[in-house]
């Protein structure tokens, strides 16, 4: 599942691990983005130490098999996290869908965790290109999920989804328990403190565009070309049809 920060990703982890049938991991490719850019992110250190900082070595484990022998293995990445030297062939080998959310929203919440943002810190021109090049491997475009349609619905968005990637849908994803999981990433302390206070998907918040101050506006007028060609193919994309059972 490739989205940009704040696009209720977690939530959406939260939900597959409620599955059964299901194993996650939460931003494998984290280390590996922090350690290239240098970049000064809440608790780099820790989560460097955490992961692989070589990105082929994360590709294995991602191609790999699901931890615990479950049959479907999702898999929570950011696409900002995605640098142009990080291969990107591995994509044919996987089931990739894509979470959306309007710049203002994801800007919105952003701006209330981490005051240093700019326009490649919140994913919209790196998600854009990894569509494209998943049209590219798969001849197909994959299925694309609007966040606010899973928040106002889940059950209809989640079965859309699990329709387009040819996996059953189960009630399970719909609610779990409160609290820390194990195999959330080490920055878990920053960022998820609501969805470790959550149960289930919340209502859609109030529309935010007007309440964007004027620099985080133009980084919204700057990613809402990336976010609209994504969001032309939300919801009824074909099964892209791939090999493997990866998300």
């Amino acid at each position: 599942m490739w989205s940009g920060p704040r696009n209720i990703s977690t939530a959406m982890m939260r939900s597959f691990e409620n599955r059964p049938d299901t194993a996650v991991i939460d931003e494998p490719f984290y280390a590996a983005y922090l350690s290239a850019t240098g970049i000064d992110h809440p608790m780099r250190e820790e989560s460097i130490a955490s992961q692989p900082v070589d990105w082929r070595r994360v590709v294995e484990t991602v191609v790999g098999p699901a931890p615990g022998g479950k049959p479907i293995f999702y898999q929570k990445h950011m696409t900002h996290h995605m640098l142009p030297e990080f291969g990107r062939d591995w994509l044919a080998r996987c089931r990739n869908a894509f979470l959306i959310r309007s710049p203002e929203r994801v800007l919105a919440s952003y701006a209330k965790k981490w005051d240093k943002v700019a326009l490649a810190d919140i994913g919209f021109v790196q998600q854009s290109e990894l569509f494209d090049r998943v049209c590219d491997l798969s001849g197909r475009a994959p299925p694309v999920i609007e966040a606010e349609d899973v928040l106002a619905d889940p059950r209809q968005t989640l079965s859309a989804l699990c329709a387009a990637l040819d996996i059953s849908f189960s009630d399970a994803m719909l609610s779990w328990p409160a609290g820390k999981r194990a195999t959330d990433g080490v920055w878990a302390p920053v960022w998820y403190d609501a969805v470790e206070r959550s149960t289930g998907f919340s209502a859609p918040s109030p529309a935010t565009e007007e309440n964007l101050p004027p620099h985080l506006a133009a980084i919204a007028d700057a990613a809402r070309p990336h976010y609209e060609r994504l969001r032309a193919h939300k919801r009824g994309s074909a099964n892209p049809s791939v090999p493997g059972t990866s998300v």
